[in-house]
């Protein structure tokens, strides 16, 4: 089995670090043996030479000066502590003897030659001896010198050798791994490399090369196919008019097209696999498509004018696990376009139609009138039924009025302050008339409640209007509860009947425009509790029912009581 990359590189870097250390050591050594010479030669021997030159200096003021006598006692006795050659000793005690004698008889000159004679025999064997560790430290020195010059040449050419050889070990081996890494990008997926090498990079061979068989299995195979027929789906995608949006189910985006690109200001390769909210941080619209507050229509500028979405959140589900989301932003400009066409439409229909209903309703209550001639029972039958028609025709005019003012954002509203006991009063004398044909009694029962500040006429007009539900869907003989009441800064007014009920399935669309109960054979536009909550919702208030089939409904709206 073949060497390991691994233990190549290993071996080879505990030789340098064995031949660095070695040199390393051997350097010391010699430093340390030239800086011990050095420290001898001065220690040992300078400093007995200097003591010499202080004893001569000192002798020269003998017999008769008593510090020069302690100057040259003080130097012989360093001296005799600093003996470190042959010979050296046998002088320094011969100081010793004469310089005693010297003291003891200052009168004996013999002394004095004999102190000289001994002083210079000591600076002779020291100076000889530095001259001779002097050749020593030389020596020394030539050595570390030719070993220090080894051992550089040896490195020299470890290192020119891993120069020549390590490169080719790494780049060579890289070089085909990187040939071969081009040819799988291109989709050359029959490119092999051969290495043999039973090292790292040939186990990396060996991995690529069943990665290129497994590619070219992949290719050949249904797999491919289906990719195929995905990147056909996101062509067509990408071919709508509608912008499409798709997040896993962390809200990190997966995918868009290029509407949707457009619309946001982004690119999807820019976002792609990024947490949704942290781009709502920087883009409104992201913000707007996130938020789920039951808008599912946006106004958004694009192409030189403003144009109208609408959001369709579809979630992605396997079983009961949320895989993701998909957000369809569909444009609904033309629509919207032809809807403010209808409105216009509506509203000039309507008003022309008001004044000629409001003529025939006038004449009809003429005809009634007895100065203008009697009716026969049959006549009077033909003249109820065009009052009736009349009647509601009117009221169906003035619906699509109030409708249209809301469509095209001019509701006028009169805000003031009103004392909601008013609004009760003013909505039971409108419905008496029907009530009491279907002998309802209406119970309310008045309370201390302060007053609103709303338009009166548009509250009573809502309360009107579900006074008259709850009477047209209530049994003969039947009951209506309005209570209002006050929770906080809120002012709520409620009418509760006692007729069948809702279906709770229907709830949710009961406020619809042109919605009707499937099913429900009174009579009516659809439009009376859709324009109901545009003019409780237009003064800042809320409106709601509760029902459930054979138990009644509840229907009822709250507004801010005036502040005092």
């Amino acid at each position: 089995m073949g060497m390991r990359l691994k233990t190549k590189l290993t071996l080879g870097l505990v030789f340098l670090f064995v031949v660095i250390l070695a040199f390393g050591i051997l350097g010391i050594s010699f430093i340390n043996r030239l800086s011990n010479g050095e420290r001898l030669i001065l220690k040992d021997n300078y400093i007995t030479l200097e003591y010499c030159n202080n004893m001569l200096r000192a002798l020269e003021e003998l017999p008769g000066d008593t510090a020069a006598a302690r100057v040259f006692a003080h130097n012989l006795a360093l001296q005799e502590a600093n003996i470190t050659e042959p010979g050296e000793g046998d002088a320094t005690h011969s100081v010793r003897v004469h310089f005693e004698q010297l003291l003891a008889n200052p009168s004996d000159t013999g002394n004095f030659n004999a102190i000289r004679s001994a002083i210079f025999t000591i600076q002779d064997l020291n100076q000889t001896a530095i001259i001779r560790k002097d050749r020593k430290a030389a020596t020394t020195a030539s050595d570390a010198n030719l070993w220090m010059t080894i051992i550089v040449t040896i490195l020299t050419i470890v290192a020119f050798t891993f120069i020549v050889n390590f490169p080719g070990i790494i780049s060579e081996p890289v070089k085909a791994l990187s040939e071969g890494i081009t040819e799988i990008a291109a989709k050359n997926y029959s490119k092999r490399i051969h290495l043999n090498q039973n090292d790292e990079f040939g186990d990396l061979a060996k991995a690529f090369n069943t990665m290129a068989e497994k590619l070219d299995e992949y290719d050949h195979s249904s797999l491919a196919r289906v990719m195929e027929e995905k990147s056909r789906i996101e062509a067509i995608i990408n071919q709508m008019k509608d912008g499409i949006i798709g997040f896993d189910a962390h809200r990190r985006v997966l995918f868009m097209n290029v509407v949707a690109e457009n619309l946001l200001g982004l690119r999807e390769s820019e976002i792609q696999g990024q947490y949704a909210p942290d781009i709502a941080l920087h883009n409104d619209l992201m913000r707007t498509i996130l938020r789920n507050d039951g808008a599912v229509e946006m106004k958004i500028y694009c192409d030189d004018k403003e144009s109208y979405f609408s959001k369709e959140p579809i979630t992605v589900r396997k079983e009961d696990k949320v895989l993701g989301e998909v957000i369809v932003m569909r444009n609904i400009t033309p629509f919207h376009e032809l809807d403010e066409a209808k409105t216009n439409f509506i509203a000039t229909v309507s008003h022309e139609l008001k004044t000629p209903i409001s003529s025939i309703k006038m004449s009809a209550r003429l005809l009634r009138d007895r100065r203008v001639g009697l009716l026969s029972p049959e006549q009077n039958d033909l003249l109820q039924s065009i009052t009736d028609d009349a009647e509601r025709l009117l009221r169906i005019t003035g619906e699509l009025l109030n409708l249209t003012q809301v469509e095209t954002g001019n509701l006028q509203l009169k805000l003031q302050s009103t004392p909601p006991e008013e609004v009760v009063r003013y909505a039971l004398s409108a419905v008496t008339v029907p009530a009491s044909e279907k002998n309802i009694r209406i119970m309310y029962t008045p309370g201390s409640v302060p007053p609103i500040h709303a338009d009166s006429e548009k509250v009573s007009w809502v309360l009107i209007n579900l006074l008259t539900n709850a009477i047209k869907y209530s049994s003969e003989g039947g009951l209506i509860e309005i209570t209002v009441t006050t929770a906080e800064d809120l002012v709520l007014f409620s009418v509760k009947d006692f007729g069948r009920g809702i279906d709770e399935k229907y709830l949710p669309r009961i406020f619809d425009r042109y919605f009707r109960i499937p099913g429900s054979e009174k009579s009516g536009t659809g439009l009376g509790l859709a324009i109901s909550k545009e003019f409780i919702e237009a003064q800042g208030g809320q409106i709601w029912v509760k029902s459930s089939l054979g138990a009644g409904a509840e229907f009822g709206f709250a507004l801010r009581a005036e502040k005092a």
